[in-house]
């Protein structure tokens, strides 16, 4: 299991810290697909790459299969990467064009020391082929391959390392339509086939909806509300939540949500309200709302939310 506890992070703007993550807890299984959603600058890249150990939290501690690895330096962290992997939002600049696919998806086996150097093309080749691509795209160069089958590239270069957990920031944004479902079958079946633990990134709540066990919404660094994915799509127990589902495109044009649609600009992290940090865009906030961060509370089983009232949405 990947965890973090009441994790805090930050980031160095003009010489000072700006929180951007503030007592973020979660825990992520083998087998299970964890979904983090939320506006632009709501913190889900950074909780991401804090659960990998790209980014080191001010406070909290990052837990991997029940070993701290808070503040392990790089050379201890190394041999600790083969289980953790990213899949990265953009297919264009996460893949270098001066290497060819073959030296791309196989560095993973280098620097890990995976097989032989004999069985090593044949590994890239079989892992090229698992994700849908022919075995010649390892002696083509990235230039030479759409959007979609890049980003098919980056995934054989996240598995091919046989991971543990994996963190997929926003996969399928970046492609056309009518590539995504492609993407996004195609992660789903290995994630199901090895196992993995998939920390899933995304504003799009219909993937979300297809794709996870259970879903953290985040705003401004803080968890909203928790939830199985079933529980919150029917059942959404926060404002925030409400807002976000009522703003999701709707098959049915003529179909209207119930809950008022967000207003505003999500606030900039280093000049966060005071007390709950959705209260400047909430409909239903009081004058409480600004004096407390309200916590994370479980209201149902499994289900927790962040709001000192119990009669919204």
């Amino acid at each position: 299991m990947i965890a973090l506890e009441t994790v805090d992070v930050a980031y160095t703007a003009q010489g000072r810290s700006v929180p951007v993550v503030h007592g973020v807890s979660l825990a992520l299984a083998r087998g299970e697909v964890l979904g983090l959603v939320g506006e632009s600058g709501s913190g889900k890249t950074t909780i991401g790459r804090t659960a990998l150990r790209l980014l080191k939290p001010v406070s909290g501690r990052v837990m991997l299969d029940g070993q701290d690895i808070t503040g392990l330096p790089r050379r201890a962290l190394r041999p600790l990467r083969r289980r953790l992997q990213m899949i990265f939002q953009d297919p264009y600049s996460s893949l270098d064009p001066r290497l060819t696919v073959a030296r791309i998806v196989g560095e993973a086996c280098a620097i890990h020391n995976i097989g032989t150097r004999r069985d090593r093309a044949e590994r890239v080749a079989h892992m090229l082929q698992s994700v849908g691509l022919a075995a010649d795209a390892m002696h083509r160069f990235p230039h030479e391959f759409s959007g979609g089958q890049r980003q098919r590239i980056s995934i054989a270069r996240a598995l091919i390392a046989e991971p543990h957990y994996l963190v997929a920031d926003e996969p399928v944004s970046a492609l056309d339509v009518s590539v995504q479902a492609q993407v996004i079958n195609l992660l789903r079946r290995q994630q199901r086939e090895m196992s993995l633990g998939l920390l899933f990134i995304s504003h799009d709540l219909a993937v979300v909806r297809h794709v996870c066990d259970r879903v953290l919404v985040l705003y401004l660094g803080r968890v909203m509300e928790s939830a199985p994915v079933s529980r919150l799509f029917s059942a959404p127990r926060h404002p925030y939540t409400a807002a976000l589902l009522a703003a999701a495109p709707r098959p049915d044009p003529d179909r209207r949500g119930g809950a008022t649609v967000l207003e505003g600009e999500i606030p900039r992290p280093d000049a966060p309200p005071s007390g709950c940090a959705f209260r400047t865009r909430c409909p239903y906030a009081l004058e409480d709302c600004s004096k407390t961060v309200p916590p994370l509370v479980e209201v149902a089983p499994g289900h927790s939310k962040a709001c000192i009232r119990d009669d919204v949405p």
